[in-house]
């Protein structure tokens, strides 16, 4: 039978890793918050979902008549701005009909401002811009109130990465990936996504077409830095273990000796492979915790030798390394015989 008291006090420790402030702020106070780069805008997100012009129009007509729209939901970032969490496309709307920014209408792919279209009710409005309403029309239309929730900055990583996976699932499917660069703009971040289009890199992995644009080769880029740097502290969890790595790391200052970490590795390893995609024999799709472990491995032979050995034909398929790469893969000491014998494999021959 369940525990009353363990229940409360399970329910009151989680209530206090969530740390929120509320808001009504206006129209006018969005835009100029977008203007002023204090709202950022996850591109990863922004390019899975956009409202066509005749959704936006309808968001547009709700402010017009005073009728209620759903909050807005940001994450705070450490120095105050604000990280769109849920509402990205009332935000987008907000700005494609009423700002006169240019630098916001290309941030959101769009080359003119909204021209109403699909109204219900206000049918006068019909194929007007921002600019072409009436004076009153447009100031009544700025001083618009839009809820808005705050996570802050004090709430710890993981309830950051759990809030905004639990907003967003309902309407967009993102990976855990795409949630972890919405949470964690920043340099690492920049360098996951331009080492994930590493020419060598993506010929070496070849992904099933689900994996093929939801961040799938950045979070494979990710847990080579993760693995290498920090796997003492893998329990078992990949989600909570990359999401530890990337939240404290998110500013690194190593960016180079990262990036030149890792291209030094895939050249190696793209010529241990004999310049192919890495795959078993008789399959089309590369084991991926496979090949996180030979790039952690050839990075750590590279830092002791200087170069990789000549494996034999076929390594991909080492009964050890393969026997430690299936079937409950994401246990500490399977990662560990993993990346061991991969070692092995790869470490130049003696003399």
């Amino acid at each position: 039978m369940a525990d009353p008291r363990a229940m409360q006090k399970q329910l009151d420790d989680l209530r206090r890793k969530v740390d929120v402030d509320t808001y009504t702020i206006t129209v006018r106070e969005l835009l100029s918050m977008a203007e002023g780069r204090e709202l950022h805008r996850a591109p990863t997100y922004q390019r899975k979902f956009r409202w066509d012009e005749e959704t936006e129009s309808r968001l547009v007509e709700s402010l017009l008549l005073g009728l209620p729209v759903p909050n807005v939901f940001f994450a705070t970032n450490e120095d105050g701005t604000w990280e769109v969490v849920d509402g990205l496309q009332r935000i987008s709307t907000l700005i494609h009909f009423a700002s006169q920014d240019e630098y916001q209408q290309k941030e959101i792919a769009k080359d003119s401002p909204l021209r109403l279209t699909g109204l219900r009710m206000l049918t006068e409005f019909e194929n007007l811009t921002f600019e072409e309403l009436p004076s009153p029309v447009k100031l009544a239309f700025t001083k618009r109130g839009i809820g808005v929730t705050a996570l802050s900055d004090k709430s710890d990583p993981q309830t950051r990465f759990d809030t905004f996976e639990r907003l967003n699932r309902g309407a967009v499917a993102l990976s855990d990936q795409e949630v972890r660069a919405c949470l964690n703009e920043g340099p690492l971040n920049s360098l996951l996504r331009e080492l994930a289009e590493n020419p060598q890199f993506v010929t070496l992995i070849k992904l099933q077409e689900k994996d093929k644009n939801n961040a799938t080769l950045e979070e494979q880029v990710l847990k080579f830095f993760a693995y290498k740097h920090n796997r003492a502290a893998f329990t078992g969890s990949v989600r909570d273990f990359l999401n530890d790595w990337m939240a404290e790391n998110g500013n690194t200052d190593k960016i180079d000796e990262f990036r030149a970490d890792f291209e030094r590795t895939v050249a190696a390893v793209w010529v241990a492979v004999g310049e192919q995609p890495f795959l078993r024999a008789k399959t089309s799709v590369t084991p991926k915790n496979e090949l996180e472990a030979v790039l952690v491995a050839a990075s750590e032979v590279l830092d002791q030798y200087g170069s990789l050995g000549t494996p034999s034909a076929g390594w991909p398929d080492d009964p050890e390394l393969t026997a430690a790469s299936t079937a409950g893969t994401n246990t500490k000491g399977k990662l560990r015989d993993r990346i061991d014998r991969a070692k092995v494999l790869l470490t130049p021959a003696a003399g």
